[in-house]
């Protein structure tokens, strides 16, 4: 497989700065361990990075993901310039991507001081645009977008970027104790 790189960008709105969406690398890690994992990360994230060891490990399997070209996962940085990167925002996957497989799952997460400013719809709309266009082939038709059923936030994100709600998952303890949403986006050809 030809290894894929990707730097994708976000437009600047009246209220936020632009976005720059790029793999992870090995000295973000401390800009991960700040975000300090308030309790919304924590909740409704399966891992968590509370000191450099955690947060060096976690980047390495993110960057293992995009040599395997089976997980895509991004750093969203917000950029005050337009050109420059400041501070860490969020994070963006594109996961489950397998070869002549026609869907693949969506995830993100973003930080407490980036909440509320359209980060997630913004880097996520970059993400989808990117997924359907860049990747090898013309497989990718679908990409699925999974939250708890009670996490709203996650369920307006999906609204705004035009992820339809498809189905209602049950809840399967331990491992999912609560129902989920399954949103979904096709791609228009």
């Amino acid at each position: 497989m030809e290894k894929i790189t990707a730097r994708l960008t976000a437009p600047a709105t009246p209220s936020a700065p632009a976005l720059v969406l790029r793999p992870w690398i090995p000295t973000d890690a401390t800009a991960l361990v700040a975000l300090d994992w308030d309790d919304a990360l924590r909740r409704w994230t399966t891992a968590t990075t509370d000191d450099e060891a955690s947060a060096t490990r976690w980047i390495g399997i993110q960057q293992q993901g995009w040599e395997t070209g089976h997980r895509f996962a991004f750093a969203v940085v917000e950029s005050p310039t337009g050109d420059t990167e400041g501070l860490l925002a969020g994070h963006m996957v594109l996961k489950i991507v397998t070869p002549g497989s026609a869907s693949a799952e969506v995830g993100y997460w973003t930080a407490a001081h980036a909440r509320g400013r359209g980060v997630a719809p913004r880097a996520l709309e970059a993400l989808t645009e990117w997924a359907f266009t860049a990747l090898p082939g013309e497989e990718l038709t679908r990409l699925e977008l999974l939250h708890q059923e009670d996490n709203t936030a996650s369920c307006r994100v999906a609204e705004k970027t035009r992820y339809a709600l498809a189905s209602i998952l049950p809840a399967s303890p331990p491992a999912y104790p609560h129902a989920g949403h399954v949103h979904v986006r096709t791609r228009a050809f």
